[in-house]
């Protein structure tokens, strides 16, 4: 059974990744379609060469492997919304099991630009986040900082929400890397990599420089479309 993520960057998505790499009965894919979506929007990005070159780019063999069986019970597949472009193939996630995972677009962006300072709206993700949430009926929405205030409490009821059962093993896991992290991980990955479980909750709003705000203000009409229905623990 695959359970889908789908999240915008700088959103706890890769420890939500290493949260479900920690049960027995899980494999764990990080982004799919993230080589494709590179290659065919010719997009510049951190670790560009690098993920063309070790992953597949061709959208329909990713279609393929997003849908290959696997020995544990459930394959856990981190996906960005707007990976998928138009025409990319959606027929693997026809049964899935989807979940969104949502953080406040001002802290994305301040998170985003310490690390990339040019980027676009569109990196963000955020309309194609709440577009494919209508398409796929309005899965379960779960905020990021609701992990992080009770991570047991929100996974136990993201795991009722999808109908699997809870693993206390979600709660941890090992610092380091992973054969599965993307070849983008040294740009974004450091900080999970030092982790050995969820982070304390978020402080106080941070600032963002004032062009960002064009951006900050598109994106949040889709955040709070989508933090509406988040769960509630």
């Amino acid at each position: 059974m695959i359970i889908a993520m789908w999240s915008g960057p700088r959103n706890l998505s890769t420890a939500m990744m290493r949260s479900f790499g920690s049960r027995a009965d899980c494999t764990v894919m990080d982004e799919p379609f993230f080589a494709a979506y590179l290659k065919v929007s010719g997009k510049a990005h951190p670790g560009r060469e690098e993920t063309l070159a070790q992953n597949e780019t061709d959208p329909e063999r990713v279609a393929e492997l997003c849908k290959t069986p696997v020995a544990e019970e459930y394959s856990f597949q981190k996906h960005m919304p707007h990976h998928m472009l138009d025409g990319f193939p959606m027929d693997w996630a026809k049964d899935a099991k989807h979940f969104f995972l949502i953080r406040h677009p001002q802290r994305v962006i301040a998170s985003y630009a310490k690390e990339r300072g040019d980027f676009e709206v569109g990196d963000l993700g955020f309309a194609p986040q709440r577009r494919l949430w209508e398409d796929l009926g309005r899965p379960p929405v779960i905020h990021s900082e609701t992990i992080l205030q009770n991570p047991s409490a929100a996974l136990r009821a993201l795991c009722a929400a999808i109908d699997i059962p809870f693993d206390p093993a979600m709660l941890s896991w090992e610092a380091g890397e992973r054969p599965e992290d993307g070849p983008w991980a040294p740009w974004w990955y450091k900080g999970v990599w030092a982790s050995t479980g969820f982070g304390a909750p978020p402080k106080a709003m941070p600032e963002i420089a004032p062009h960002y705000q064009a951006m900050l203000d598109a994106c949040l009409p889709d955040y709070m479309g989508l933090a509406e229905s988040a769960l509630q623990i």
